[in-house]
């Protein structure tokens, strides 16, 4: 499969050439490559990151998380019943082929969304149909209201990209090569040692003044390099030395280094997010909720997060899926979190039966947070009677293997704080980690067809305190993220998903 992949971007890189000059370019050090340059296939971080430059959606974030129109000319016009959506879509606007966008591209690449990528599943019950009513206009029909609807049509992970319809594979097959109507087109690829992106000049920008992803996108830098670094500690000494003048998810530990360099700045999000430990309901050891819940029981989210970050001004034991100021936040189910008890535990794994099947963690070390939890949990767990195994790979084979239940019961990963809820596809049963339960589902459904702001923040407290019951998956904490940035760049907003196309170098 790896080999699959190297060939489809090589395939989609081919075609564009080098800039005859590059007055500007701006290094950016990410954790690895992109497995893929499809959005809409992919939840991993460092994928959006690099294609959010590229390939384009309906609509997106501003500054404070707000939905904005990006290509559709403006919000939608939604039905008194909030089942019909009807989306105008900018006119004039290429894809970097040189085809110009019409309906017809958006209805079949909304159509493919709704069969490929995760979040695409989780809404693909609820749509009765995607339809062109125009050159440029476009209905979206619901089943029933949807208010999640576009939170997920403005997300740049899982994203519902818009591509020309004549590179749509048919089934569930790779594009082949992956074109946009973003600011920039993939230049050159060398595996390993950057992905190069060069200005479309064909790119139509929107008029307003821009407000984080909303707004003008600009052209400034005449090429954006973005450079796999799979060890944290390389990328410090590449930002410190001068070599990038950005770097992505820094070791919490080199913040005084970077905030004492003459040369580099630390940029730190607070709070950003929360670590996840996704559980396989689908198949093996953790299928058992008893086993679940002793694994819930066992972890030491105080060391683990102590372990990861080493300072607590990193981190927050806190056990609510938003944290305070947000208008998620709630403490229901939270008396479940961090109970650190390893011979309750042991009886919980004695009623299930436990055999001795070792749960198999798999994670990786290219963020090494992620690795250094569970090591930490490694033995509080195996304290508890539990047998552990480690499956320790780099991030794009982590991202494969968790397509398939049979190998492994949990994978560590992280996300930011996002807007809605909804946004986190664990909460439904069409996700990976496969989490369906009776009571839940119906909470899960509730949840996002419900309108009124008041009554879904009480469905949510409810859908927090049944994951906590049942385990559907496990947040390990608050965590801070660490960014570093040249002193001499300017342009690039702090956001979970750094975005390149306004930054200079004085």
């Amino acid at each position: 499969m790896k080999n699959c992949l190297s060939l489809v971007l090589a395939a989609a890189l081919a075609s564009a050439a080098l800039p005859a000059t590059a007055n500007e370019v701006i290094n950016v050090a990410i954790i690895g490559e992109p497995d893929t340059l499809d959005p809409m296939v992919s939840t991993k971080d460092v994928v959006s990151i690099v294609t959010q430059h590229v390939v384009e959606t309906l609509y997106t974030f501003d500054s404070s998380w707000a939905v904005a129109p990006l290509l559709a000319e403006d919000l939608p016009t939604i039905a008194d019943d909030g089942k019909t959506y009807d989306i105008k879509l900018r006119e004039g606007i290429s894809f970097s082929d040189g085809s110009a966008m019409d309906s017809a591209d958006v209805v079949a690449s909304l159509q493919r969304w709704l069969k490929v990528a995760s979040r695409g599943k989780v809404v693909a019950d609820k749509v009765k149909s995607v339809t062109a009513k125009g050159m440029y206009e476009i209905e979206i029909k619901m089943s029933s209201p949807y208010a999640p609807l576009l939170s997920l049509l403005a997300f740049s992970n899982s994203a519902a990209a818009i591509y020309p319809e004549e590179i749509l594979p048919q089934g569930d097959g790779q594009i082949a090569e992956v074109v946009g109507t973003g600011p920039y087109k993939y230049g050159e690829h060398v595996p390993d040692q950057y992905l190069q992106l060069v200005r479309f000049d064909g790119f139509v920008p929107r008029d307003e003044p821009a407000n984080g992803g909303s707004g003008k996108r600009g052209q400034v830098p005449d090429e954006i390099r973005f450079v796999p670094v799979p060890d944290p500690n390389t990328r410090v000494e590449g930002l410190l030395s001068g070599q990038f003048d950005f770097a992505d998810s820094l070791p919490a530990e080199s913040y005084d280094r970077v905030a004492s360099s003459d040369k580099a700045k630390p940029v730190l999000l607070e709070p950003f997010g929360w670590p996840i430990w996704a559980i396989n309901h689908k198949a093996g050891l953790l299928s058992n909720q008893k086993i679940r819940q002793a694994l819930l029981t066992a972890l030491p989210f105080d060391d683990m997060l102590f372990a990861a970050f080493g300072n607590d001004k990193f981190f927050k034991v806190d056990g609510a899926m938003y944290p305070q100021g947000w208008a998620w936040n709630t403490d229901a189910g939270t008396e479940l979190y961090d109970q650190n008890d390893p011979d309750n535990a042991g009886e919980l794994l004695e009623e299930a039966g436990y055999d001795g099947t070792p749960l198999r963690i798999l994670t990786s070390r290219q963020y090494e947070f992620h690795y250094k939890m569970a090591e930490v949990a490694k033995q509080a767990l195996e304290a508890a009677g539990f047998k552990v195994q480690m499956d320790v790979v780099d991030w794009a084979t982590l991202g494969q293997r968790r397509d398939d239940p049979s190998l492994w019961d949990i994978y560590i990963s992280h996300s930011p704080f996002l807007p809605e809820p909804a946004l986190t596809d664990m909460w439904f049963a069409s996700s990976r980690v496969g989490w369906s339960e009776p009571e839940k589902d119906k909470l899960a459904d509730a949840f996002v067809s419900e309108t009124d702001p008041e009554k879904r923040k009480a469905i949510f407290a409810e859908l927090q305190k049944k994951n906590y019951e049942d385990v559907g998956f496990i947040k390990v904490g608050n965590f801070n993220a660490l960014l570093g940035e040249a002193k001499s760049l300017e342009g690039v907003d702090p956001s979970p998903w750094p975005y390149f196309w306004n930054a200079a170098k004085k």
